[in-house]
């Protein structure tokens, strides 16, 4: 029989709508359920391409006993971490304050009125020695909430003012000071042997790289480029990265990056398609080129939706074991392939007899010496593979279209279209950039969450700042105003709606669902915080149209993020982007051209590898658009009938050059 959550579009939730659980999706009627029958709330966050959320769910979930304890005793919610972000937000601050860790399934009981007062992650039906099982923990919490409330009532409050109390911050000094502790930081903890940084397990952190080899081109620290290259040719090398069809796994297990838990995420790739494609720009190695695009291939063939949105994952289990679709045998190979090519490919990419995953084998380059080259003559042989595969088994969508990947995926792809000067990644930005302005808005509002044709959810800070920078990205490929006008927009509703009146901004905005408390986000994680984000739309922004109010929000905002990391300056990579155009001496370029082409010298500028460079293109038809968002550009004019070219640095701008 179904519970309630088989009204909802998440694929998450709908994988449990047929439990035994009488499970309630996040809304009032769960929680006045709750207080009507005087019962505490079970909640559980995750995600449909978790694999230890499978597992919990097939263990618990599935369980007609576990249901029981929790039908009887607990009023039980479940939320799709990605559709509610900002949930997932405040109640993962809860558990590492707790634990001191966090992850996913996350588990949380609380009152009635939201206050938690249990947290932890994956849990095990029954209990162990050293561990206390689901069962158990169920058990302990219903009978202290019958028998000691008192007791629960005040952790509960303990607990929840001090998630909801914010951190006493001065703003920092935002410097050069901050940008070398940042790099320094990252060295001391960067994997000399294998790439990444930090132990077991390995998480690609792409903001990471980028940062570094801006930082290397801006400042001259070798160093930090040797380390970003290392980190990207170890990836590669592993198997988090997808040698049959390209893409990465989410994350690592190991040190070697060999063993990935298998799922495929969205905003993954795109962050790795666009550090590659920016290594590949800085330094024209084939290598990154080759895996950027093998990477974006992958999400336009299988992420890309009907409707022209890309989906959230693929899931990391086939037909119930975790990375199945991804694993072979040399039989396998052989079977694919042929006696002769199979021999060649399995000594090539580590497939095994004794295999190196559960007696299988994950395809890698890791022993393979030739680790900074491309293999050659393996292309057929790799596709011949993927098409193996795919016939083989299938593997589990996520379905939903979230705006904050989307938008990642537009940064990527227009990056992409510009370094590689390709028209298929051009049409394919300008495709997705059409479907989020028609697709993603109800009215004037921008939403979050597409799925099934159901639009949902306000739009949270990620939401509006990755978008713009996916615009802004768009805006250097094709140089169309309308998309720094968006952008602009985009921006100003960042200010309206997230400030929190002292140069910092929550995640959510101010007439969004009341939570146990606003949450804001400064430092990064497996993705850019929100606020990381928005620091660099101004930045850009301030670049591309000299609105010093742009610079203003840039400016307070990492005064803000520097007081938070001053004990940890990595913490906000994406952000310290952005602090690169405040050290360093930036330049802007502004082509007036007498028609509508790309003229042949803007083009090679523009593949340059320039961080600290923005260019603006004006031409008859841009030029009405383009002067009411770059008011500076309104008197550039052509010389002689030629293009001309105005630069200009550390605020100051030379006469037009015809060229």
């Amino acid at each position: 029989m179904s519970n309630s959550l088989i009204n909802e579009k998440s694929p998450y939730l709908l994988e449990h709508a047929e439990n035994p659980v009488n499970w309630y999706p996040w809304g009032d009627k769960a929680f006045e359920k709750a207080r009507r029958e005087d019962k505490p709330v079970f909640l559980s966050i995750g995600y449909s391409t978790c694999h230890w959320c499978h597992v919990m769910a097939k263990e618990s979930f599935e369980d007609s006993e576990v249901a029981a304890i929790l039908n009887e005793n607990y009023v039980s919610i479940k939320v799709d971490r990605e559709e509610r972000p900002d949930i997932d937000s405040v109640y993962m601050s809860v558990c590492t304050a707790l634990t001191g860790s966090g992850g996913w399934p996350l588990t949380v009981v609380m009152t009635p009125e939201q206050k938690p007062f249990f947290a932890a992650t994956y849990i095990p039906r029954e209990s162990t020695r050293s561990r206390i099982g689901l069962k158990g923990v169920l058990g302990v919490l219903a009978e202290k909430w019958h028998g000691d409330r008192a007791a629960l009532l005040k952790s509960g409050e303990d607990i929840s003012r001090l998630v909801a109390t914010p951190d006493r911050v001065s703003r920092g000094v935002a410097d050069e000071t901050l940008l070398k502790a940042a790099a320094a930081q990252l060295a001391e903890a960067y994997d000399k042997e294998y790439g990444g940084f930090g132990k077991a397990p390995k998480f690609p952190t792409p903001q990471n790289l980028i940062f570094l080899m801006r930082y290397a081109a801006l400042s001259g620290d070798r160093r930090s480029r040797e380390i970003a290259d290392g980190c990207l040719k170890g990836m590669y090398k592993g198997g988090i990265y997808d040698h049959i069809g390209g893409g990465f796994a989410r994350y690592s297990t190991d040190r070697e990056w060999l063993a990935p838990h298998f799922e495929k995420t969205l905003y993954d790739n795109a962050l790795l398609a666009f550090a590659y494609t920016e290594a590949f720009q800085s330094g024209r190695m084939g290598l990154y080129r080759s895996v950027a695009e093998n990477t974006l291939d992958y999400c336009m063939r299988e992420l890309l939706s009907p409707e022209g949105g890309y989906y959230c994952a693929q899931d990391a289990d086939s037909e119930g074991v975790e990375g199945a679709y991804y694993l072979f045998t040399q039989s396998d190979v052989v079977e694919a392939l042929g006696d002769k090519d199979a021999k060649h490919f399995c000594e090539c990419y580590d497939i095994t007899p004794e295999g190196n995953f559960h007696g299988k084998s994950i395809p890698n380059l890791i022993l393979n010496q030739r680790w900074n080259l491309l293999p050659e003559g393996y292309d057929d042989l790799r596709e011949k593979l993927r098409i193996f595969r795919a016939k083989r088994m299938e593997l589990k969508y996520d379905t939903k279209m979230l705006t904050s990947w989307n938008g990642l995926m537009l940064m990527a792809l227009s990056k992409a279209a510009r370094v590689f000067s390709d028209r298929r990644y051009l049409m394919m930005a300008k495709a997705l950039a059409s479907f989020m302005e028609e697709k993603l808005y109800e009215g004037d509002k921008l939403k979050a969450r597409l799925c099934d044709g159901e639009l949902k959810f306000d739009a949270q800070l990620d939401d509006c700042a990755f978008y713009a920078l996916g615009l802004l990205e768009l805006y250097a490929a094709d140089f169309e105003p309308k998309h720094l006008i968006r952008a602009r927009e985009l921006a100003e509703r960042i200010v309206s709606d997230f400030a929190d009146g002292k140069g910092a901004y929550y995640r959510t905005a101010e007439h969004s669902e009341k939570l146990l408390f606003r949450p804001m986000e400064i430092f990064d994680s497996a993705l850019p915080s929100g606020s990381s984000a928005a620091a660099t739309v101004f930045d850009l922004l301030f670049r591309y149209t000299g609105d010093i109010l742009m610079r203003q929000y840039r400016d307070e905002l990492l005064e803000v993020i520097s007081g938070h990391c001053e004990k940890y300056p990595a913490g906000s990579p994406w952000a310290l982007c952005a602090l690169l155009s405040g050290v360093y001496p930036t330049k802007e370029l502004l082509c007036a051209n007498p028609d509508e082409t790309v003229p042949e010298l803007l083009s090679a500028v523009t593949l340059r590898y320039s961080p600290e460079l923005t260019v603006v293109l004006k031409s008859p038809k841009r030029e009405e658009a383009l002067t009411r968002i770059v008011p500076f550009s309104r008197d550039a004019v052509c010389k002689d009938g030629k293009a001309a070219f105005y630069i200009c640095e550390n605020g100051a701008c030379r006469e037009g050059l015809s060229l």
